[in-house]
C-alpha cells in the first residue's frame, strides 16, 4: 500500500512543479511561496478535521514537537529555495536537482537513523547522482 501512496506522491510533486512554474509568472517566488503554504496549511487541517484527529494534539511530547517544529523550518527552506530555483530555471532541471535530495536522505537516513546501507541503496544513489549531474550539464 505504501508503494501506491509513493507513486501518488510522486505524481502530485510532478504536477506541482508544473503548476508552480505556471504560477509563477510575474509573481515573486517568495508570495508564490506563502501563497502555496497557506492553501497546504488549510487543507492539511481539513484533513486533520474531516478524519477526527484534532484531539491527539494534545498528546503530542515535547521532543516530537521539536522534531515537527524543525521539520517544518526545513520544509518552508526547501520550498523557498525551490520557488526561487524553478523561477530562475527551467522545471526540468530544477526538479531533478530537487530529486537529488533523495541522496542526501539516503545518507543522512545510514549515518543519523542508522538504517541498513544495503548494495541496491548504494547503486541506486549512484544511478541517481550520475542522472542529476547529466541534467544539469
Amino acid at each position: 500500500m505504501w508503494v501506491l501512496f509513493a507513486l501518488l506522491s510522486a505524481v502530485f510533486a510532478a504536477l506541482t512543479t508544473i503548476l508552480a512554474k505556471k504560477g509563477l509568472e510575474g509573481v515573486p517566488s517568495n508570495l508564490a511561496t506563502a501563497i502555496r503554504t497557506g492553501v497546504v496549511l488549510i487543507m492539511s487541517w481539513l484533513v486533520v478535521f474531516v478524519s477526527g484527529q484534532q484531539g491527539a494534539v494534545g498528546s503530542i511530547s515535547g521532543k516530537t514537537w521539536l522534531f515537527l517544529v524543525l521539520s517544518g523550518i526545513a520544509t518552508g527552506l526547501s520550498w523557498l529555495c525551490y520557488f526561487y530555483a524553478l523561477q530562475v530555471g527551467n522545471a526540468n532541471q530544477v526538479a531533478a536537482v530537487d530529486k537529488f535530495s533523495l541522496v542526501i536522505t539516503m545518507i543522512l537516513a545510514f549515518v543519523l537513523l542508522q538504517e541498513k546501507v544495503t548494495w541496491q541503496s548504494v547503486v541506486g544513489g549512484a544511478l541517481i547522482t550520475a542522472g542529476t549531474v547529466v541534467l544539469i550539464l
